[in-house]
């Protein structure tokens, strides 16, 4: 038994040593790379810097093209509250429903949440559609299609986590007198927190680091997100490596640090589902 313990505690051990070395060592090549000057960063090697110009390239990167990249911050922020607060509030109804209501109209319901998870996006006819509805090259079209894509996972996190919901609330609060969207909102809602936090942090994050959709279906300078802007130091015959890197390390601090702060509710919220599922 002291063996069989001893051994797992060691795989362990090497587990978290492998995880840190494949997570910190690329984080710390960006850092380098983006303190570098342009003929050093160029070289592509994983050194400290002869000089550190940290500060002048972060300059430069918000400079670059009239502060795009702030632009491209606030286009991404938009984009990201919108689509997840769309998200959250109807993969929570819908999750609600198909939990708390049988009918011959689930098993279809079912088979479309599902499709949604298998059936891969199709970028043609959904520039298609988007024209037909005059919603391509808007922010409102795009935010349309992370809800359409991102809706199905959603739902079902939040159809496990409802299920471990008493019912006897339900039916106390319809006594009370509570209308079904009182009833959800005032009683259900509140509940799911864990599982809020979760599809937030897992999502916002899918949203912000998004970057086909953005290029696909919302095209324009004036429409750039903080992934497009890594174009701005890449041609065909120089590559600005030292302002890529910081560009790269200016998109990755706001979701690592969501994960950072959240971590302990993203893994409530996935166990509870799963749990109560």
């Amino acid at each position: 038994m002291n063996a069989a313990r001893s051994r797992g505690t060691w795989l362990g051990l090497i587990a978290i040593v492998v995880t840190t070395v494949v997570f910190l060592v690329p984080f710390a090549f960006i850092v380098l790379t983006a303190s570098k000057s342009q003929q050093e960063a160029s070289l592509l090697q994983f050194t400290l810097p002869t000089q550190w110009q940290f500060f002048e390239n972060l300059a430069a990167v918000v400079e670059t093209r009239d502060g795009i990249i702030l632009r491209a911050f606030l286009n991404s922020t938009i984009l990201t509250v919108a689509s997840v607060a769309i998200m959250v509030v109807l993969a929570a109804m819908v999750g609600y429903v198909l939990q708390r209501r049988q009918s011959r109209w689930n098993p279809v319901v079912n088979l479309l949440v599902l499709a949604g998870l298998i059936i891969p996006p199709a970028v043609v006819p959904t520039i298609f559609l988007l024209q037909s509805l005059g919603l391509f090259k808007t922010m409102p079209g795009l935010i349309a299609v992370h809800v359409a894509f991102g809706l199905s996972f959603c739902i079902l996190l939040f159809r496990a986590f409802v299920a471990g919901i008493p019912r006897e609330l339900d039916e106390a609060a319809l006594l009370d007198g509570a209308s079904p969207l009182r009833l959800f909102f005032s009683v259900i809602f509140p509940l799911l927190r864990s599982v809020i936090v979760t599809v937030i942090v897992v999502q916002a994050v899918t949203v912000f680091n998004d970057f086909t959709y953005a290029l696909y279906f919302l095209p324009g300078e004036e429409n750039a997100t903080v992934q497009l802007t890594l174009y701005n130091f890449q041609s065909q015959g120089l590559n600005q490596w030292n302002l890529l890197f910081m560009d790269v390390l200016l998109i990755t601090v706001p979701p690592l640090i969501m994960y950072i702060f959240f971590n302990r509710q993203i893994v409530a919220g996935m166990t509870s589902g799963a749990v109560k599922g």
